[in-house]
């Protein structure tokens, strides 16, 4: 009887270490920013040139995390810079007086999944006094996305705005089957951020956000396109 306790016992141990050892790898998560702050215009960098600054960009320890890939996107040209490290800090030689996003991807060796951070928006200090909205980030539809419209043949619009100085007046809704779009479909002020515009089945549509601010600064989201079921 003993022996037979005694067997059951290592069998469940041994399966047990097995399981351990099949167990999956710890997933990443992601990080939280830290610097540059959101929404902001980051006046810390080091001059390099007239036309480039060295920027620090700063963020905390995320979990399950061996390498952190920086990634730094000029919104004028749409150009992202990209750096991998172990570390919570890494710099990159920026463009002055440009709008950037930046995000942090959290990485672990042993796992082939990634967590990606918040994206912040940034302006990086120039020669200017005043700065042009950031350009509208586009929630929905994303470009290229096929989207089915409701009921009543429309589809809603969404984006979000953003400015240093926090005094935008406007956003310009563009919406057109030619691209670019250029007909006005609507402005918007600045706290609305959707708007339902009516569609047709089987066309692609192309559109675009133009932000104005209270100096007659104005920013270009893009062209965006979509296709209605």
């Amino acid at each position: 009887m003993r022996q037979g306790i005694f067997l059951i016992m290592t069998i469940i141990f041994i399966v047990g270490c097995k399981n351990d050892d099949n167990a999956p790898p710890p997933v990443p998560e992601g990080a939280i920013l830290v610097f540059p702050l959101e929404n902001s215009e980051c006046t810390t960098g080091q001059s390099i040139n007239e036309t480039l600054s060295q920027v620090t960009f700063e963020w905390q320890p995320s979990a399950n995390t061996d390498l952190y890939t920086l990634s730094a996107v000029n919104l004028n040209t749409n150009t992202p810079q990209t750096l991998t490290t172990a570390s919570t800090s890494a710099s990159l030689s920026i463009e002055k007086g440009a709008p950037f996003s930046w995000s942090v991807t959290s990485a672990n060796t042993d796992s082939d999944l990634t967590a990606t951070s918040e994206s912040w928006l940034f302006y990086n200090a120039g020669s200017q006094t005043t700065y042009a909205p950031f350009p509208a980030q586009i929630i929905a539809p994303k470009s290229g996305a096929t989207v089915i419209a409701d009921g009543a043949s429309q589809v809603t619009l969404q984006f979000t705005g953003a400015d240093v100085e926090d005094d935008i007046e406007s956003f310009e809704v563009y919406l057109s089957d030619q691209n670019p779009p250029t007909a006005l479909l609507e402005t918007l002020d600045v706290e609305t951020t959707q708007t339902k515009v009516t569609v047709t089945s089987g066309t692609t549509y192309y559109w675009q956000i133009i932000t104005k601010d209270a100096e007659g600064n104005t920013s270009d989201s893009g062209i965006y396109d979509f296709k209605v079921l």
